[in-house]
């Protein structure tokens, strides 16, 4: 039927064209398909090939689509726009119809392309008849052959596909997103796995296809899926008959999806089944045999692939499962300070890596933070990095000093007799006076975020990661001494954080720090949010994060301690020491006394320094008793006594314990294995004091000074 609107349009003189006599005897239809408006007229017996009534045609070739199978026409819009595109006079196809019933049948198609004076397509005249009957059993032959190695081609893509999934889901996804599924003419696919008996639907199918009560099924119940798993063989489901007569409970359910064939195919893997899959076709009738050996192929690729994924599954978790255990099961509560922690890791199978975190209340209210990583990403590195995580913690606990923790931590670990090697940074925090410690081998700087929202990066010196420090004999881990102020946040992390593939570590370390600074203010919700972006920037590695807030108004219970390790000829390790007796003297309440202190201890160390082959070993105490008193101890490994004398006539040496005697309320000398301690007390007055009240640059490592990092 010709559309009204063709008077309108500017048609040939000759349009439609009327075919020879010959053609109708002959049961071949005509067509004139006018390019130029996109008509095409189709006579009575064109239209009979077609089984279309003339009132069903609207004289575009789109309402023949119905007819036409989606494989199909792609064949042969491509062949016409190619003999178009190459200056063809013709062409020809043989291609297959839907008849009214729901099979298919061979037809013939054949078209003559005119061209006018520039070449330009504009017409194409042409026959269409049924060649069904005509079809030799060659040509036959040949088109079952080349169907057959396109369906064999279907598995081979498929099976690719599927060799690159980690996960069930990901195994699903391959099936539901690749065009395997729809070359086979499957419109959905359904899926089942077998746990502990029962049939756990893991792929529902189309949307609407969910049977209420049947995501778990029995195995001995009258589904599809149960049928084939409980006797291993494929199950052919060739018309909507019947799959009403074999599965009278289950198909009034999915009716409505015009469901008109299906195939289920046990999976089976080293001999047993894991589960079962189902294929749902809505324009099919009937298995060929090469259809049926196909789909059987298809499922044996799915269940290895499956039963690969599941097993990757149970590995990583097994695997993340003992790196959880490594980690602390909780964090103590510790009083002055906000602590949370949080540990992601890596979804890539079993390649967890040795990230961990730990936080070690100590005496005096101080509070040691931990943030890690052991080379590597398997469960050897995560068994490393347990043993690691004990011996730190038991340092720390022993009282030694950050400095002493990390080089004995870095010999044990080589004595593990390991290849790894492991980036950590420790530090000793004193939340009465704010006082940190800070020790970096070769781990990445933390951040600070302020009160008012602001975040910037605190330089810590570093030295060779623990292992390989052991390894050179570079067991000399230099301490940085910062101060935290009620409401300052430390942000410890693992370089999973801040690095991606092609991207420079400093780019990170950036966006982390914008990230902080524009985060929320609740811990617990920045570190959840620190974790979630790792996966939305692509992050592959594991992360442990630690953050650290100090509140204010702490008061701790026994007296604080602080600890520094001065060494010779180091002169910024002096100065750290002088910018910690000073930030700690003010916290503690010894402000009116904190001058004298400082020379006191100024001058003992320079003693030690000067007159011992060693460094110093600075300690500040506060003693609870009837009285507070500040104690200040300076150990080195001397054996020699001091001795006060009087200053020499140059007035330059001999002043030093003369000094001590004079500002200190008492010293003395005590001896200590190997070495000697010499020590002063101060009294202070009973109140506290004010710690918030301490203010300084926290990134800088002492007054005046600016870090330098080696690592």
């Amino acid at each position: 039927m010709v559309d009204p609107a063709a008077d309108a349009l500017s048609l040939p003189e000759d349009w439609p064209a009327h075919p020879d006599l010959s053609l109708s005897l002959n049961r071949m239809g005509s067509f004139d398909w006018d390019l130029d408006t996109g008509l095409m007229h189709m006579d009575e017996v064109a239209l009979a090939v077609f089984e279309m009534d003339p009132d069903e045609y609207d004289g575009r070739p789109g309402s023949l689509g119905r007819r036409v199978p989606p494989s199909e026409s792609v064949r042969l819009d491509g062949m016409v726009a190619q003999a178009l595109k190459n200056g063809s006079t013709h062409y020809g196809a043989y291609f297959r119809i839907r008849t009214r019933d729901g099979g298919l049948r061979w037809t013939h198609t054949q078209g003559f392309i005119r061209r006018d004076e520039n070449g330009r397509p504009h017409r194409i005249i042409g026959i269409v008849r049924d060649a069904t009957q005509e079809l030799a059993e060659s040509t036959s032959r040949r088109e079952v052959d080349i169907e057959r190695r396109r369906q064999t081609s279907v598995v081979e893509s498929t099976t690719a596909a599927l060799a690159h999934a980690r996960t069930v889901q990901d195994v699903i996804d391959v099936l539901r997103d690749s065009h395997g599924l729809e070359h086979l003419g499957a419109t959905s696919v359904v899926m089942g796995l077998l746990e502990a008996g029962r049939i756990h639907l893991v792929a529902d199918g189309p949307e609407g296809s969910f049977v209420p009560g049947t995501r778990y099924t029995r195995v001995d119940e009258e589904y599809p899926m149960s049928e084939v798993v409980r006797t291993l063989a494929p199950r052919f489901i060739e018309s909507p008959e019947d799959f009403a007569d074999s599965y009278p409970v289950l198909w009034p359910h999915i009716t409505h999806l015009g469901i008109t064939a299906a195939a289920y195919l046990p999976l089976i893997a080293q001999a047993r089944p894991i589960g079962a899959i189902g294929l749902l076709y809505s324009q099919k009738k009937g298995f060929t045999p090469d259809e049926r050996n196909v789909l059987i192929a298809l499922g044996s690729s799915i269940a290895q692939s499956l039963q690969r994924a599941m097993l990757f599954e149970q590995e990583h978790d097994l695997a993340e499962g003992l790196q959880q255990a490594m980690l602390p099961r909780r964090i103590p509560d510790v009083p002055g300070a906000q602590i949370a922690v949080r540990y992601r890791a890596a979804r890539l199978g079993r390649d967890i890596g040795g990230d961990w975190y730990d936080v070690i209340p100590l005496p005096g209210g101080r509070v040691g933070a931990v943030i890690g990583d052991v080379q590597g990403h398997d469960t050897h590195a995560a068994a490393v990095m347990g043993q690691l995580r004990i011996v730190l913690r038991a340092y720390a606990a022993e009282g030694h000093t950050p400095a002493t923790v990390m080089a004995r931590a870095s010999v044990f670990l080589r004595e593990l007799d390991t290849d790894r090697f492991a980036t950590c940074t420790y530090m000793e925090v004193d939340l009465a006076t704010g006082v940190v410690q800070a020790v970096r081998a070769g781990h990445v700087d933390p951040l600070l975020r302020d009160t008012d929202g602001d975040c910037r990066r605190v330089p810590v010196q570093g030295a060779l990661p623990l292992g390989l420090s052991a390894e050179f004999g570079a067991l000399d881990y230099p301490v940085s001494v910062l101060e935290l102020d009620p409401g300052q946040t430390l942000v410890l992390y693992t370089d999973g954080l801040v690095e991606q593939p092609g991207a420079d570590l400093d780019e990170g370390m950036q966006w982390l720090t914008a990230f902080v600074r524009n985060g929320p203010a609740d811990l617990q919700t920045l570190a959840d949010q620190l974790c979630d972006v790792v996966d939305e920037r692509g992050g592959d590695d594991d992360v442990a994060v630690l953050l650290l807030r100090r509140r204010g108004g702490y008061t701790p219970q026994a007296g604080g301690r602080l600890q520094q390790h001065v060494a010779q000829n180091d002169p910024e390790a002096l100065r750290s020491a002088r910018h910690m007796i000073r930030a700690a003297v003010r916290a503690w309440g010894g402000r009116e006394r904190s001058d004298e202190i400082e020379l006191a201890a100024d001058e003992m160390i320079t003693n030690a320094l000067l007159h011992t082959d060693g460094g110093a070993i600075l300690t500040l105490r506060m003693l609870t008793g009837h009285e507070r008193r500040l104690r200040v101890e300076v150990e080195d490994r001397s054996s020699v006594l001091p001795r006060r004398r009087d200053a020499d006539t140059s007035g330059v040496s001999g002043r030093g314990l003369l000094l001590v005697d004079r500002l200190a309320d008492v010293w003395g000398v005590e001896s200590r294995g190997s070495g000697k301690c010499v020590w002063c007390e101060f009294a202070l007055p009973d109140r506290l004091g004010d710690a918030h009240e301490i203010r300084r640059d926290i990134g800088s490592v002492g007054p005046g000074r600016e870090a330098r990092s080696p690592m």
